[in-house]
This record gives C-alpha cells, sequence and structure tokens, in this order.
C-alpha cells in the first residue's frame, strides 16, 4: 500500500508554515519544504524560510539544497522530495508536504512523470531572444492541443525545449503516495493586511541587507530578478530603480497579486480541504488526518 502523505498548501503570509510545523510536531512527523526559492541558500528572509527556533526540532527537508544561481528544476525538486518523503516513511514518521509552490506540490502529489534530461543550453538561449507572444505561437504550432498559460513563459519555453528533445508527455501522472490535502488561507482582506504586516518584519529584520549581500558575493541579478518579488524588486531598489518608498508600494503589490494566482491554482484542487483559519485550524487539521490515517476520510 502506498505511503500517506499530509500536504499543507496555502498564499503568501497565510500562516502554512507554522501549522505545517505545528501539525509535525504533534504527530512526530517531519516537513518537506515545497518553496521553489527556499532550496537555495542565502535566500532566507526573502523566501521565507523558518528559523532554526521556528522549526521547533522538527526536521525539515528541501531547504538550503542548491547555491544562489545554480539550475535547479521542477524535476530536481520532485527527485529530491521523493526521496526525502520515501526516507520519512522508512522510519515510520509521517511526512508533511508544506509550501505555496502549486507546481512543485502537484509534481509530488499528483506524481508528474517529469524529464531528468539537462536543458539544451543553446536552445534555451535562442528561445530567451523571442517574445513570449512568439514562444507560444511557436507552441502552438508544434502542440495544437496545449493548455499551457500563454503568459507562463517559463512552462512555454520547458515545453518547447521538451518537444525539441522528444521528451514531453503532458497530462501523464503516477501518484506515488496516498495524500490528504489541507487548504490554508484567510479572507481577502485580512490576508493583504497579513501581507503587509509580514513585508515590514522583514524588511526590518534586514532583507535589503540579505540582497545587498547576495549581489556583493557576485549571484548575479539576472537570477535575482528571475526569483520574481522580493529579490526582483529589492535588486532594482539597490540599482537605483525605484525609491524606497516606490518599491515597498510595487512590492507589496505583487505580493497580493501573486498570493490571488495560488488561490486560482489551489481552488483548482478538487480534493483540497480548506481550514478556517479563525477558527481552530489545528484542530479541524487533526480530525481529517485522524481520519486519513485511520482510512475513514470523510468524502
Amino acid at each position: 500500500m502506498a505511503g500517506k502523505l499530509i500536504a499543507v498548501m496555502g498564499t503568501n503570509a497565510s500562516g502554512k508554515s507554522g501549522l505545517g510545523i505545528e501539525l509535525a510536531a504533534q504527530y512526530g512527523g517531519e516537513v518537506v519544504s515545497a518553496d521553489s526559492r527556499q532550496v537555495f541558500r542565502g535566500l532566507d528572509l526573502g523566501s521565507g524560510k523558518v528559523t532554526p527556533e521556528e522549526t521547533r526540532g522538527v526536521p525539515h527537508h528541501l531547504i538550503d539544497v542548491c547555491g544562489p544561481g545554480d539550475f535547479f528544476s521542477m524535476a530536481d525538486f520532485q527527485r529530491l522530495a521523493y526521496a526525502a518523503i520515501d526516507d520519512i516513511l522508512s522510519r515510520g514518521k509521517l511526512p508533511f508536504l508544506v509550501g505555496g509552490s502549486g507546481l512543485y506540490v502537484d509534481a509530488v502529489t499528483d506524481g508528474y512523470e517529469l524529464s531528468e534530461k539537462e536543458p539544451d543550453l543553446e536552445l534555451r538561449a535562442y528561445l530567451e531572444t523571442f517574445e513570449t507572444p512568439a514562444l507560444y505561437a511557436m507552441l502552438k504550432e508544434k502542440l495544437p492541443g496545449t493548455d499551457i498559460d500563454l503568459k507562463n513563459r517559463n512552462r512555454v519555453m520547458r515545453a518547447l525545449e521538451r518537444l525539441e528533445a522528444g521528451d514531453y508527455h503532458p497530462g501523464k501522472h503516477t501518484p506515488r503516495y496516498q495524500v490528504l490535502k489541507l487548504g490554508v488561507t484567510w479572507p481577502r482582506e485580512i490576508l493583504k493586511q497579513r501581507i503587509d504586516e509580514r513585508l515590514d518584519k522583514r524588511l526590518k529584520q534586514g532583507m535589503i541587507d540579505e540582497v545587498k549581500g547576495l549581489m556583493d558575493a557576485g549571484v548575479s541579478t539576472e537570477f535575482l530578478r528571475k526569483l520574481g518579488l522580493e529579490y526582483r524588486y529589492l535588486t532594482e531598489y539597490l540599482q537605483g530603480q525605484w525609491t524606497y518608498e516606490q518599491m515597498l508600494d510595487e512590492l507589496s503589490r505583487a505580493i497580493k497579486r501573486f498570493a490571488k494566482r495560488q488561490m486560482t491554482w489551489f481552488r483548482r484542487e478538487e480534493d483540497l480541504h480548506w481550514l478556517d483559519m479563525a477558527n481552530d485550524p489545528v484542530a479541524q487539521a487533526k480530525a481529517l488526518i485522524d481520519a486519513f490515517i485511520s482510512e475513514d476520510l470523510p468524502q
């Protein structure tokens, strides 16, 4: 029988990391981070990594697994996540997959069949010379029935790369685990307030110095900008493209837009159990987890 996995997913500033730690602590479990930026060393405040104190002794996996600027794909994440989850299960522990990167979560929970091939850097450099609409037109010509979002440049480029390599198998899933999916968010106005409060806190903790330190250490500004959100806007601020007030306003807006896109992604999940964060979410989650463990999860 497939091992059991708890996925805790939600928007920025929703409290999913803290909830995941609380639940893992209560069940003697371990956390596997599903965040596309927390895999990089040195990206701490901007990516929202929990501190050693905040982990409360709960083991965390897939944090700080590669250097800033290194190539790290969704296939890399899936491979390492599978290894971590299998190891946790082999020790009789309950794994908790916690994060807000929807594609990373789905790659593991839904068992995407992904390529392990290294990217063709010459082809990628060639594709980078085209605007996104032109890339999408190429994809439509090669794959008329594609359902990839025409604005998702990274996915369009990756699909073109894999088509060129003869390694494109869209829609093929082989789920590896039994999964309980728990959703974390807040009403829109409360979430906006939480985003602003968290942004203010991180800036006071030294997030600008973090980005400056990465730049001083030789991390490319192109890499930092491509990370988006905090790293993009703080890099541009340090390059003189924004005043502090402009940067703060634009970054706040960008994070809120991103949280909205996250919600759109997670609402696609038909089997996602949303928790009422204002009404004892730990108790709600535990009731679902207990039923899931005993194989009596209500439908």
